[in-house]
C-alpha cells in the first residue's frame, strides 16, 4: 500500500463513528499490532449478598502476547521486560518471588555455544578496538555495512544440507550438553550423577541468537545451587574453577549423530570457539551485591531479554510460515538464506526426516527450539509474572469496590470473535500510539532513576 493511500485511511479512520471507542481499545491494549478482540461478559458478585457489583458486557480486547518484535513491537516490548525480570530475578534473586539474594555470589559464568563451520564465508577478523587484523578468506577487506557478510563464499560448496540438520537438532544438542555438564561436575566431585542431584543442582537462562550465516548460537548464564535450587547454597566443592571447567569439557564432549540423506552418519556438535566469562559476584557479609556488579547484572539480563524478542532475526527470511517452494523464490533475500530456506523445505518432504517438521520451520531456516528457555530452579517463570500482573489489577478493581478477593465470586465468559486490526491505517495508528506509551513509560523511568 502506498503512503498516500495509508494516509487516505487515517483521515476515515478519525471521522468515522466510534472512532474513540476504538481508540480507547487500543490504549487499553498497549498499541498491540494484533489485538484479540472477544465478546462476552464479566462479573464481579457478592458471595453473601449475590450483589452484582461490577459487571462488563460486550467486546473488548485482549493483546496478541507475541515476542517478535517484526510482528508486535507493543507486545514483544512487554515479553522483553518480562523476560528481563526473569533472568534478572535468577541473577540477583528476589525476595519477592521468593529468590535468595545471595544467588549473586553463587559459581556462575555466562556462556556462547556457537555452531561449527559448513564452509567458508564472508567475514571480518578484528581485534581491539575493531581494527582490521586480516582480509576475509575470499581476499577482500570487509567494511561492517557490507551486505555480503555471512554469505558463503562459494554456494556450490558450503554444505547447506549440514547447517540445516544441525540447526534442527541444536535444541537437542543444548539437552545433550546440559546432561554431559551434571555428568562431568559429578565426577570432578567424586560421585553419581544421582548423588550429585542430591547434594547440587544445575540452574540456566538461554536464549538463541542468529549469526549472520543464518545459524544460531546459543548464550547462557550459568550457575550452580544446592539441591533445592535458589532455595540453598551449593556445597563446598562447587566451586566456579570446577563450574568453568565442567562447562569447557561438557561443550566439547558433546556429539549427536544424524544420518544424511545419501545415508551417510553426520556428526554434529558446537564449535571450538568457547566463549565464557566469570559473572559471579563478590561476596559480601551482607549477601548484597555492589553497585558496580548490580549495573553489570542488570545490563546482562537487558542483553539476554532483547535478543528473546528478535525471532528471525540477524538472518533475512519472513517472520511468517512459508506455503511453499515458490513462496522461498519470491523472497527478495540472500542467496545464501534462500539456499537455507530451500534445503530445509526439501529435507521436510522426506519421510526420514519427517519428525523434523521441516517445512513448518523453513523460514527460520530449521530453526525449531524456544528463544528464551530456562532450567525450572533459576527463578520465577513467565507464567507467573502474568499472574502477578493480573491478580494486581484485579487487586486493583477490588480496592475500588470496598471488597477483598474473598468476598466475591469473578467470573469471566469471553469469546474470540476477530483478530488483528481491519486496515492497514489502523494498524499504523495503533503502532504510533504504543511508541507514545512506550516513549512515557521510559520518560517515568528516567525521572525515577534521576530522583533514587
Amino acid at each position: 500500500m502506498k503512503p498516500t493511500d495509508i494516509d487516505a485511511g487515517l483521515k476515515a479512520l478519525f471521522t468515522r463513528p466510534g472512532f474513540r471507542s476504538w481508540k480507547s481499545k487500543v490504549a487499553s491494549v498497549h498499541g498491540c499490532a494484533a489485538p484479540i478482540k472477544l465478546r462476552g461478559s464479566s462479573t464481579i458478585t457478592h458471595k453473601i449478598t449475590g450483589q452484582v457489583l461490577k459487571e462488563t458486557v460486550g467486546s473488548v480486547w485482549a493483546p496478541c502476547g507475541t515476542r517478535r518484535e517484526a510482528l508486535c513491537p507493543a507486545c514483544s516490548q512487554w515479553y522483553a521486560e518480562d523476560a528481563f525480570h526473569l533472568i534478572r530475578s535468577g541473577l540477583d534473586g528476589d525476595t519477592a518471588k521468593g529468590i535468595s539474594a545471595d544467588v549473586a555470589t553463587r559459581p556462575r559464568y555466562f556462556a556462547t555455544l556457537t555452531p561449527p563451520s559448513f564452509g567458508p564465508v564472508h567475514s571480518r577478523v578484528t581485534g581491539a578496538g575493531g581494527k582490521l587484523l586480516r582480509p576475509c578468506s575470499c581476499g577482500e577487506w570487509h567494511r561492517e555495512a557490507d551486505t555480503r557478510l555471512g554469505q558463503a563464499i562459494d554456494l556450490a560448496s558450503y554444505d547447506f544440507e549440514a547447517a540445516v540438520l544441525w540447526q534442527a537438532h541444536a535444541g537437542k544438542l543444548w539437552h545433550r550438553f546440559t546432561i554431559a555438564l551434571r555428568r562431568r561436575l559429578a565426577h570432578a566431585a567424586g560421585m553419581t550423577v544421582t548423588e550429585f542431584k542430591e547434594t547440587a543442582r544445575l540452574s540456566y537462562a538461554k536464549v538463541a541468537e542468529y549469526q549472520r550465516r543464518g545459524l544460531v548460537h546459543f548464550h547462557a548464564a550459568i550457575r550452580l545451587d544446592g539441591s533445592e535450587g535458589a532455595a540453598t547454597r551449593p556445597p563446598a566443592w562447587a566451586t566456579k574453577e570446577a563450574l568453568a571447567d565442567a562447562i569447557r569439557t561438557a561443550a566439547a564432549s558433546v556429539v549427536l549423530e544424524v544420518p544424511r540423506r545419501n545415508g551417510e552418519v553426520l556428526e554434529l556438535r558446537f564449535g571450538s570457539q568457547l566463549d565464557l566469562r566469570d559473572i559471579t559476584a563478590a561476596a559480601a557479609g551482607t549477601g548484597d551485591v555492589s553497585e558496580e556488579e548490580d549495573i553489570r547484572s542488570s545490563r546482562l539480563a537487558s542483553y539476554i531479554a532483547k535478543y528473546a524478542t528478535k525471532s528471525t532475526g540477524a538472518h533475512e527470511g519472513p517472520d511468517r510460515k512459508l506455503r511453499s517452494v515458490e513462496d522461498i523464490e519470491r523472497l527478495e533475500v540472500s542467496a545464501h538464506h534462500k539456499a537455507m530456506m530451500r534445503t530445509a523445505w526439501e529435507l521436510g518432504g522426506l519421510p526420514e526426516y519427517a519428525e523434523l517438521n521441516l517445512r513448518r520451520w523453513a523460514h527460520m531456516l530449521g530453526f525449531r527450539g524456544h528463544f528464551l528457555t530456562k532450567s525450572r530452579a533459576w527463578s520465577t517463570t513467565l507464567g507467573e509474572l502474568r499472574s502477578i500482573r493480573a491478580r494486581f489489577r484485579l487487586a486493583e478493581t477490588l480496592a475500588a469496590l470496598d471488597v477483598t478477593a474473598d468476598d466475591v465470586i469473578v467470573v469471566n465468559d469471553w469469546e474470540a470473535v476477530g483478530f488483528g486490526h481491519d486496515t492497514d491505517a489502523e494498524r499504523e495508528y495503533a503502532e504510533a500510539i504504543a511508541e507514545q506509551l512506550l516513549e512515557r513509560k521510559l520518560n517515568r523511568d528516567n525521572r525515577k532513576d534521576r530522583t533514587r
